[in-house]
């Protein structure tokens, strides 16, 4: 089993914030960790950390204090990572997008999150033009090692142009975000139309979820948010995003169980959707379900510190 990398619990600024899918304001407990605990909007569901770590401070664990470390970890697990990346990319269609007829010829890929390239690497291998966005030290790894065009700022500040990606893929990275809503709109900005957005995410709502609770191994320090397919597909709607396949893996850890019973364990989980993380591939769709002000006002209130 891959050990979950995250940052040690230590004090940081933090705040109380609205729910980042409803905007509501009334939570119950939901799993107490060690040092840490999540909440559960009592009105949409998402579970969340609250209070909340500053921007500033999120974006230091993995640069100023952690990057190096946090680039060692990638490294060391990286021919792993890719098979499964791979293998999750397989199950929600990828291959059948590679017929995208384009106006500009070559379909391009955007990987948010994407470490030190080796997704990339591989796609770039298979005819895609591919681009990075990586604020850690693994993307001048990128850059450097296998010369890949990787963006060291935040998406939003990349200002990419509009509708410029056929595939924007983003791994293992929409829990750690402050604020995911705004991840989405600025895909679906960059998105060309029809164009198709992947997320993989731990899934709170799998059966390794709600045996451990707050032992759970996707229950750690850095992950923010804990989607549901529930609450995700309803982020993704809200947004302008149509999710059009769901899958989830993972029924057992690797050493929780007996080889044999772990292999039913999967297999079950796949076919019934309780698996320990999923994916939803979703199609940009030609207006968002909720209207933009509904995120103004609430963005508004965030800002002002109610």
């Amino acid at each position: 089993m891959i050990k979950t990398w995250s940052t040690p619990v230590g004090p940081e600024e933090r705040r109380r914030v609205p729910c980042a899918l409803c905007g509501g304001e009334s939570f119950r407990p939901r799993l107490s960790c060690e040092g840490f605990f999540y909440v559960r909007c009592v009105r949409c569901g998402l579970v969340q950390m609250n209070p909340q770590p500053l921007d500033r401070a999120v974006a230091s664990r993995y640069q100023e204090s952690h990057g190096d470390e946090y680039l060692r970890y990638e490294l060391a697990n990286e021919a792993a990572f890719l098979r499964l990346q791979e293998l999750a990319l397989e199950d929600g269609g990828f291959h059948e997008l590679k017929e995208i007829p384009r106006r500009r010829g070559t379909p391009r890929v955007l990987d948010i999150g994407c470490a030190a390239g080796a997704l990339l690497d591989a796609l770039r291998g298979r005819g895609w033009e591919v681009t990075g966005v990586e604020i850690s030290p693994a993307s001048e790894y990128a850059r450097r090692e296998r010369g890949l065009d990787v963006r060291s700022l935040p998406l939003e500040a990349n200002a990419f142009p509009p509708e410029h990606f056929d595939v924007v893929l983003a791994s293992h990275l929409i829990e750690h975000l402050t604020d995911p809503a705004a991840l989405v709109r600025e895909v679906r900005r960059i998105c060309a139309p029809g164009g198709r957005f992947f997320v993989t995410t731990p899934n709170i709502a799998g059966f390794q979820a709600r045996l451990f609770r707050g032992r759970w191994r996707s229950a750690i320090f850095d992950h923010l948010y804990l989607f549901s397919v529930k609450t995700l597909s309803r982020l993704l709607r809200e947004q302008g995003f149509l999710p059009e396949r769901i899958v989830t893996w993972g029924g057992l850890a690797a050493g929780a169980a007996p080889p044999p019973v772990k292999a039913l364990a999967d297999r079950l989980a796949k076919r019934f959707g309780f698996g320990d993380v999923m994916l939803i591939r979703s199609r940009k769709l030609r207006e968002p379900a909720v209207p933009v002000d509904f995120y103004a006002k609430r963005n508004k209130r965030r800002a002002s510190g109610r």
